[in-house]
């Protein structure tokens, strides 16, 4: 669609007994504003079966590159959060701002249906400090660790470590854990697949 971009963020989702699930996503959208946009969660993900379960969410604009890191890891699972205004749901305290939203289609596609959904509430937790060159490493890297068994081991590890000095030359505490625990998943991900013979 003319004028879509993707901007990277992290949604929180409920299930049907109200246990929270975060996850780093990239939505489609067409301004700031984020009064609709559209959400493609791979299937069999937790965020896919918590949205057709419950129909909502809330999409969450962060400068916190380690909350993300650790969401794309699986272990942001107790973050600080409050209920949602609107919706059943959560906001994390730690973002910068959030939409609230829920699902009004779904297209059922293979293998990342098209959610779209629109904006039901929101608002500012704190200002955006703004991004360095590190969190767009950190950013980088925790997609490249989503990847896993899909990417070539090879091009996944060289991409991987050219993110290195950009963490290293512009980065603080936060930016270099937030690295460390990405690299640390994939070598041992990698040496996983080479103790039972894998060559991908």
């Amino acid at each position: 669609m003319v004028g879509m971009r993707i901007l990277e963020g992290l949604v929180t989702t409920v299930d049907a007994q109200g246990r929270l699930n975060v996850a780093p996503m990239g939505p489609e959208v067409e301004d700031a504003d984020l009064g609709r946009f559209v959400l493609k969660p791979f299937l069999g993900s937790t965020t896919l079966a918590n949205l057709r379960t419950t129909g909502v969410g809330v999409f969450h604009v962060t400068d916190d590159a380690l909350m993300l890191a650790r969401a794309a890891l699986g272990l942001e699972t107790e973050p600080a959060t409050r209920p949602a205004e609107v919706i059943c749901g959560r906001i994390l305290l730690g973002a910068c701002r959030y939409r609230e939203f829920r699902v009004v289609s779904d297209d059922r596609g293979e293998p990342r249906p098209r959610l779209e959904v629109e904006a039901v509430a929101g608002g500012t937790l704190r200002d955006f400090f703004g991004w360095n060159r590190a969190q767009h490493a950190v950013v980088e890297a925790a997609i490249l660790a989503t990847r896993v068994g899909i990417v070539p081991w090879p091009r996944l590890l060289s991409e991987l470590e050219a993110l290195r000095p950009l963490v290293e030359k512009t980065g603080g505490r936060d930016e270099r854990v937030a690295y460390s625990l990405l690299v640390e998943h994939v070598r041992a991900a990698y040496g996983a697949t080479q103790d039972r013979g894998g060559t991908t």
